[in-house]
Protein backbone atom coordinates (compact mmCIF):
# COMPACT_ATOMS: atom_id res chain seq x y z
CA UNK A 1 0.00 0.00 0.00
CA UNK A 2 0.73 3.54 -1.29
CA UNK A 3 2.08 5.77 1.76
CA UNK A 4 2.81 9.11 -0.43
CA UNK A 5 1.74 12.54 1.02
CA UNK A 6 -1.42 14.04 -0.43
CA UNK A 7 -0.66 16.25 -3.68
CA UNK A 8 -2.26 19.24 -1.88
CA UNK A 9 0.39 18.95 1.03
CA UNK A 10 3.69 17.91 -1.35
CA UNK A 11 2.89 20.95 -3.10
CA UNK A 12 3.47 23.19 0.05
CA UNK A 13 7.18 22.12 0.44
CA UNK A 14 8.39 22.74 -3.27
CA UNK A 15 11.37 24.59 -4.74
CA UNK A 16 8.32 27.17 -6.68
CA UNK A 17 7.09 27.76 -3.60
CA UNK A 18 11.17 28.54 -2.54
CA UNK A 19 11.51 30.70 -4.82
CA UNK A 20 8.80 32.49 -4.17
CA UNK A 21 9.56 33.42 -0.87
CA UNK A 22 13.32 34.07 -1.61
CA UNK A 23 12.48 36.57 -4.22
CA UNK A 24 9.87 37.94 -2.27
CA UNK A 25 11.98 38.49 0.72
CA UNK A 26 14.69 39.68 -1.25
CA UNK A 27 12.51 42.52 -3.13
CA UNK A 28 11.08 43.88 -0.02
CA UNK A 29 14.38 44.26 1.08
CA UNK A 30 15.80 46.27 -2.16
CA UNK A 31 12.70 48.05 -1.86
CA UNK A 32 12.58 49.25 1.45
CA UNK A 33 16.76 50.02 1.29
CA UNK A 34 15.76 52.24 -1.12
CA UNK A 35 12.94 54.17 0.35
CA UNK A 36 13.83 54.02 3.80
CA UNK A 37 14.16 57.80 4.28
CA UNK A 38 10.30 58.10 3.67
CA UNK A 39 9.52 55.46 6.40
CA UNK A 40 11.66 57.11 8.83
CA UNK A 41 9.12 60.28 7.76
CA UNK A 42 5.99 57.56 8.43
CA UNK A 43 7.52 56.58 12.17
CA UNK A 44 8.20 60.38 13.55
CA UNK A 45 4.79 62.22 12.18
CA UNK A 46 2.72 58.91 13.59
CA UNK A 47 4.90 58.62 17.20
CA UNK A 48 5.45 62.41 17.94
CA UNK A 49 2.72 64.31 19.09
CA UNK A 50 4.70 67.75 19.08
CA UNK A 51 5.66 67.42 15.36
CA UNK A 52 3.74 69.55 12.82
CA UNK A 53 2.49 67.82 9.70
CA UNK A 54 4.02 69.03 7.24
CA UNK A 55 4.32 67.44 3.65
CA UNK A 56 7.37 64.78 3.74
CA UNK A 57 10.05 66.77 1.51
CA UNK A 58 9.56 69.41 4.58
CA UNK A 59 9.82 67.49 7.37
CA UNK A 60 12.94 65.42 5.97
CA UNK A 61 14.93 68.83 5.68
CA UNK A 62 13.71 69.15 9.45
CA UNK A 63 15.02 66.31 10.49
CA UNK A 64 18.30 66.58 8.40
CA UNK A 65 18.77 69.92 10.08
CA UNK A 66 17.79 68.88 13.63
CA UNK A 67 19.62 65.56 13.88
CA UNK A 68 21.76 65.25 10.68
CA UNK A 69 21.15 62.94 8.15
CA UNK A 70 21.89 59.77 9.45
CA UNK A 71 18.97 60.24 11.49
CA UNK A 72 16.89 58.96 8.01
CA UNK A 73 18.35 55.94 7.96
CA UNK A 74 17.73 55.31 12.09
CA UNK A 75 16.83 51.68 12.78
CA UNK A 76 17.48 50.22 9.19
CA UNK A 77 19.37 46.95 9.91
CA UNK A 78 17.04 46.00 12.08
CA UNK A 79 13.55 46.73 9.96
CA UNK A 80 15.34 45.48 6.96
CA UNK A 81 16.22 41.95 8.95
CA UNK A 82 12.39 41.89 10.29
CA UNK A 83 11.09 42.37 6.63
CA UNK A 84 13.04 39.80 5.55
CA UNK A 85 11.97 37.49 7.74
CA UNK A 86 8.41 39.03 7.05
CA UNK A 87 7.67 38.74 3.80
CA UNK A 88 9.51 35.31 3.48
CA UNK A 89 7.04 34.03 5.21
CA UNK A 90 4.45 35.81 3.71
CA UNK A 91 5.02 35.10 0.25
CA UNK A 92 5.80 31.16 1.23
CA UNK A 93 3.11 30.91 3.01
CA UNK A 94 1.13 32.79 0.38
CA UNK A 95 2.14 30.73 -2.88
CA UNK A 96 2.04 27.75 -0.92
CA UNK A 97 -1.05 27.52 0.26
CA UNK A 98 -2.15 29.08 -3.37
CA UNK A 99 -0.41 25.63 -4.84
CA UNK A 100 -2.08 23.53 -2.29
CA UNK A 101 -5.85 24.65 -2.52
CA UNK A 102 -6.43 25.72 -6.57
CA UNK A 103 -5.28 25.23 -10.02
CA UNK A 104 -4.55 28.11 -12.33
CA UNK A 105 -7.69 28.14 -13.87
CA UNK A 106 -9.63 28.05 -10.81
CA UNK A 107 -7.72 31.23 -9.13
CA UNK A 108 -10.25 34.64 -9.00
CA UNK A 109 -10.06 37.44 -7.02
CA UNK A 110 -11.96 36.00 -3.88
CA UNK A 111 -9.50 32.95 -3.67
CA UNK A 112 -6.61 35.36 -3.93
CA UNK A 113 -7.80 37.39 -0.95
CA UNK A 114 -9.07 34.19 1.32
CA UNK A 115 -5.31 32.96 0.96
CA UNK A 116 -3.92 36.57 1.59
CA UNK A 117 -5.33 36.61 4.42
CA UNK A 118 -4.60 33.42 5.67
CA UNK A 119 -1.10 34.25 4.74
CA UNK A 120 -1.25 37.58 6.90
CA UNK A 121 -2.38 35.62 10.19
CA UNK A 122 0.40 33.47 10.07
CA UNK A 123 2.70 36.02 9.48
CA UNK A 124 1.71 38.32 12.22
CA UNK A 125 1.88 35.31 14.62
CA UNK A 126 5.26 34.55 13.65
CA UNK A 127 6.42 38.07 13.01
CA UNK A 128 5.44 40.64 14.95
CA UNK A 129 7.92 40.45 17.93
CA UNK A 130 10.48 41.27 15.80
CA UNK A 131 8.34 44.64 14.97
CA UNK A 132 7.60 45.07 18.70
CA UNK A 133 11.89 45.35 18.78
CA UNK A 134 12.46 47.58 15.51
CA UNK A 135 10.09 50.00 16.21
CA UNK A 136 11.51 50.68 19.21
CA UNK A 137 15.00 51.10 17.85
CA UNK A 138 13.91 53.39 15.48
CA UNK A 139 13.17 56.00 17.99
CA UNK A 140 16.21 55.24 20.25
CA UNK A 141 18.46 57.93 20.84
CA UNK A 142 16.17 60.78 18.90
CA UNK A 143 16.17 63.20 22.55
CA UNK A 144 13.29 64.57 24.50
CA UNK A 145 13.17 66.92 22.19
CA UNK A 146 11.31 65.05 19.81
CA UNK A 147 8.09 64.43 22.10
CA UNK A 148 8.74 60.61 21.57
CA UNK A 149 8.33 58.01 24.40
CA UNK A 150 11.33 56.63 26.66
CA UNK A 151 13.85 56.59 23.34
CA UNK A 152 16.99 57.28 25.71
CA UNK A 153 15.54 54.77 27.74
CA UNK A 154 15.89 51.58 25.26
CA UNK A 155 19.09 49.59 26.31
CA UNK A 156 19.36 47.50 23.56
CA UNK A 157 20.71 47.56 19.97
CA UNK A 158 19.93 45.27 17.79
CA UNK A 159 16.80 42.66 17.32
CA UNK A 160 18.17 39.58 19.48
CA UNK A 161 19.04 41.54 22.55
CA UNK A 162 15.67 43.51 22.11
CA UNK A 163 13.56 40.12 22.29
CA UNK A 164 15.54 39.05 25.48
CA UNK A 165 15.60 42.24 27.46
CA UNK A 166 11.34 42.86 26.07
CA UNK A 167 10.83 39.22 27.06
CA UNK A 168 12.84 39.54 30.56
CA UNK A 169 11.71 42.88 31.95
CA UNK A 170 8.21 43.26 30.73
CA UNK A 171 7.06 39.38 30.21
CA UNK A 172 6.89 37.37 26.74
CA UNK A 173 3.60 38.45 25.62
CA UNK A 174 4.44 42.05 25.81
CA UNK A 175 6.36 40.82 22.35
CA UNK A 176 3.08 40.79 20.48
CA UNK A 177 1.85 44.00 21.58
CA UNK A 178 -0.17 45.46 19.20
CA UNK A 179 -1.33 42.05 17.59
CA UNK A 180 -4.94 42.81 17.20
CA UNK A 181 -4.89 45.66 14.89
CA UNK A 182 -1.81 43.26 13.16
CA UNK A 183 -4.44 40.87 12.75
CA UNK A 184 -6.86 43.55 11.43
CA UNK A 185 -4.30 44.91 9.19
CA UNK A 186 -3.93 41.72 7.31
CA UNK A 187 -6.69 43.60 5.13
CA UNK A 188 -4.05 45.84 3.72
CA UNK A 189 -1.24 42.72 2.50
CA UNK A 190 -4.74 40.83 1.72
CA UNK A 191 -6.74 43.80 -0.30
CA UNK A 192 -3.26 44.42 -2.13
CA UNK A 193 -2.70 41.16 -3.06
CA UNK A 194 -6.05 40.06 -4.71
CA UNK A 195 -5.73 43.83 -6.42
CA UNK A 196 -2.19 42.97 -7.89
CA UNK A 197 -2.98 39.14 -8.49
CA UNK A 198 -6.69 40.28 -10.47
CA UNK A 199 -4.71 43.34 -12.18
CA UNK A 200 -1.81 40.92 -13.16
CA UNK A 201 -4.39 38.32 -14.52
CA UNK A 202 -6.02 40.70 -16.55
CA UNK A 203 -2.82 41.86 -18.29
CA UNK A 204 -1.39 38.35 -18.77
CA UNK A 205 -4.99 37.08 -20.31
CA UNK A 206 -4.26 36.19 -23.69
CA UNK A 207 -0.47 36.31 -23.51
CA UNK A 208 1.43 33.09 -24.21
CA UNK A 209 2.87 30.70 -21.59
CA UNK A 210 6.07 31.93 -19.82
CA UNK A 211 5.36 35.50 -21.03
CA UNK A 212 6.69 37.71 -18.47
CA UNK A 213 5.31 41.37 -17.94
CA UNK A 214 7.45 44.97 -18.22
CA UNK A 215 8.96 46.19 -15.51
CA UNK A 216 7.23 49.40 -15.86
CA UNK A 217 3.60 47.68 -15.99
CA UNK A 218 4.49 45.41 -12.63
CA UNK A 219 5.69 48.26 -11.13
CA UNK A 220 2.38 50.53 -11.87
CA UNK A 221 0.05 47.16 -10.70
CA UNK A 222 2.19 47.00 -7.78
CA UNK A 223 1.16 50.47 -7.03
CA UNK A 224 -2.23 50.77 -7.38
CA UNK A 225 -2.47 47.91 -5.62
CA UNK A 226 -0.87 49.45 -2.59
CA UNK A 227 -2.81 52.77 -3.19
CA UNK A 228 -5.71 51.28 -2.44
CA UNK A 229 -4.77 48.96 0.56
CA UNK A 230 -2.79 51.88 2.59
CA UNK A 231 -5.79 54.34 2.24
CA UNK A 232 -8.40 51.33 3.87
CA UNK A 233 -6.14 51.11 6.53
CA UNK A 234 -4.03 53.97 7.82
CA UNK A 235 -6.10 54.25 10.92
CA UNK A 236 -5.35 51.11 12.05
CA UNK A 237 -1.67 51.38 11.07
CA UNK A 238 -1.68 54.81 13.67
CA UNK A 239 -2.84 52.45 16.63
CA UNK A 240 -0.53 49.50 15.41
CA UNK A 241 2.64 51.77 15.96
CA UNK A 242 1.41 53.50 18.88
CA UNK A 243 1.14 49.90 20.70
CA UNK A 244 4.01 48.68 20.04
CA UNK A 245 6.37 52.00 20.76
CA UNK A 246 4.46 53.29 23.67
CA UNK A 247 1.94 56.27 23.88
CA UNK A 248 2.84 59.53 24.93
CA UNK A 249 -0.47 60.86 25.81
CA UNK A 250 -0.75 62.23 29.84
CA UNK A 251 -4.34 61.54 30.32
CA UNK A 252 -4.36 57.63 29.00
CA UNK A 253 -3.67 54.75 30.66
CA UNK A 254 -0.19 53.50 29.45
CA UNK A 255 -1.86 50.22 28.52
CA UNK A 256 -4.59 51.74 26.91
CA UNK A 257 -6.25 48.91 24.41
CA UNK A 258 -6.21 49.68 20.80
CA UNK A 259 -10.16 51.04 21.01
CA UNK A 260 -9.38 53.50 23.76
CA UNK A 261 -6.49 55.28 21.57
CA UNK A 262 -8.81 55.51 18.31
CA UNK A 263 -11.61 57.38 20.61
CA UNK A 264 -8.73 59.03 22.61
CA UNK A 265 -7.11 60.50 19.02
CA UNK A 266 -10.13 61.70 17.76
CA UNK A 267 -10.81 63.45 20.98
CA UNK A 268 -8.12 65.54 21.03
CA UNK A 269 -7.29 65.70 17.46
CA UNK A 270 -10.56 65.08 15.50
CA UNK A 271 -10.66 62.54 13.06
CA UNK A 272 -7.81 63.60 10.67
CA UNK A 273 -5.95 62.60 13.67
CA UNK A 274 -6.08 59.18 12.45
CA UNK A 275 -4.33 59.91 9.04
CA UNK A 276 -1.60 62.22 10.24
CA UNK A 277 1.90 61.17 8.40
CA UNK A 278 -0.61 59.49 5.61
CA UNK A 279 1.19 61.63 2.89
CA UNK A 280 4.61 59.86 4.00
CA UNK A 281 3.27 56.57 4.16
CA UNK A 282 1.38 56.62 0.76
CA UNK A 283 4.67 57.50 -0.98
CA UNK A 284 6.89 55.16 0.82
CA UNK A 285 4.32 52.26 0.35
CA UNK A 286 3.59 52.64 -2.97
CA UNK A 287 7.30 53.21 -3.98
CA UNK A 288 8.28 50.65 -1.95
CA UNK A 289 5.24 47.87 -2.53
CA UNK A 290 5.91 48.76 -6.65
CA UNK A 291 9.72 48.08 -6.66
CA UNK A 292 9.45 45.13 -4.74
CA UNK A 293 6.95 43.62 -7.24
CA UNK A 294 9.50 44.79 -10.08
CA UNK A 295 12.33 43.10 -7.78
CA UNK A 296 10.31 39.76 -6.79
CA UNK A 297 8.87 39.14 -10.54
CA UNK A 298 12.32 39.29 -12.34
CA UNK A 299 14.16 37.62 -9.57
CA UNK A 300 11.59 34.79 -9.15
CA UNK A 301 11.49 34.46 -13.63
CA UNK A 302 15.66 34.81 -13.55
CA UNK A 303 15.49 31.73 -10.92
CA UNK A 304 12.90 29.87 -12.61
CA UNK A 305 14.84 29.83 -15.75
CA UNK A 306 17.83 28.68 -14.45
CA UNK A 307 15.83 25.70 -12.87
CA UNK A 308 14.03 24.61 -16.35
CA UNK A 309 17.80 24.92 -18.05
CA UNK A 310 19.37 22.41 -15.53
CA UNK A 311 15.86 20.44 -15.41
CA UNK A 312 16.40 20.22 -19.54
CA UNK A 313 20.15 19.23 -19.54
Amino acid sequence: MSHSKPAGLSNLFTYKTLVHAVAGATGSVVAMATFYPLDTVRSRLQLEEKRESKNTVEVIKDLVNDEGFFTLYRGMVPVLQSLCCSNFVYFYTFHGLKSMRTKPAQQNAGRDLMLAALAGIVNVCVTTPLWVVNTRLKMKGIGAKSGSHGETEVPFNGLIDGLKYIARTEGVLALWKGTMPSLLLVTNPSLQFMAYESIKRRLMAGKKVGAELGSLTVFFAGAAAKALATIATYPLQIVQAKLRHGHTYPNLRKNANMFELIVYIIKIHGVEGLFKGMEAKILQTISTAALMFVAYEKIAAFVFRILLMQKSK
